[in-house]
């Protein structure tokens, strides 16, 4: 069992703690200014690395809870750093292990660099796009969901921080899919107007991104993005365990 000591060491980094390559899109998107409609075109040349928001933001979680980087020992050869990688997308991504139990990385001082330097090895060796097709949550995108759950999943998240960190949730919208998106929370601020979550996009991986949950209207909503032209969505949170 995971010590509360042990579950708050660290907090979640968007500067240490996530990939420095993007999952690619397969299409661009232009929105009209005015109306905000959406028209799409295929990406030429296609992209090498794409459909893998899921096991990106999944792979992110569980180095953190897994993974101890030691940049003061040598760097290793490209077979230990494959295996290493294996092992660590290999554990449970709902819940930490402990700190001597975690698998060491040599040569490198956090995943931003790992990733920087080995970013072929670990697109070879996150998972392909089926993991973020066949996730075990999804299902729950196709049940209806209210402004009350909205409401609960906000606490849930704010909450969740002193539980259980680096929360991953699934933005959808539906049955017209024009967003299934999975991201990271890593901090959050609020308001008497709203509660305001950074967050690592495995789509934008240069800098954070804001989640909004909006108090009045119990709605969140996600700022314009190059894929999504920004408004309300549905929010919940993944890997709790069980059908989640």
């Amino acid at each position: 069992m995971i010590s509360p000591t042990e579950r708050r060491a660290r907090p979640f980094r968007f500067d240490r703690d996530t990939f420095t390559f993007a999952n690619e899109l397969i299409w661009q998107y232009r929105f009209d200014p005015v109306t905000g409609a959406m028209t799409t075109f295929r990406n030429n040349p296609p992209p090498t690395y794409s459909h893998r928001c899921f096991v990106m933001v999944r792979s992110a979680r569980q180095f953190f809870f897994h993974a101890r980087f030691e940049p003061g020992q040598p760097l290793a050869e490209l077979q230990t750093y494959r295996k290493l990688i294996r092992e660590v997308v290999s554990r449970s991504a709902r819940k930490p292990g402990r700190e001597t139990e975690k698998v060491v990385i040599p040569g490198y001082d956090c995943l931003r660099s790992f990733s920087r330097a080995q970013e072929p090895l670990l697109k070879a060796g996150l998972g392909g796009p089926w993991q973020s097709y066949f996730v075990r949550s999804h299902w729950r995108m196709v049940a209806p969901t209210g402004r009350r759950h909205q409401e609960r999943m906000a606490q849930q998240l704010r909450q969740a921080f002193s539980e259980r960190p680096a929360p991953i949730v699934h933005l959808y919208r539906f049955p017209r899919i024009t967003i299934n998106h999975g991201i990271v929370l890593f901090s959050f601020t609020e308001s008497e107007q709203d509660i305001q979550f950074d967050a690592y996009d495995p789509n934008v991986p240069d800098h954070p991104v804001k989640l909004i949950y909006e108090r009045a209207t119990r709605t969140f909503t996600f700022p314009r993005a190059k894929y999504w032209p920004g408004g309300a969505l549905n929010v919940y949170e993944m890997y709790l365990g069980g059908l989640y």
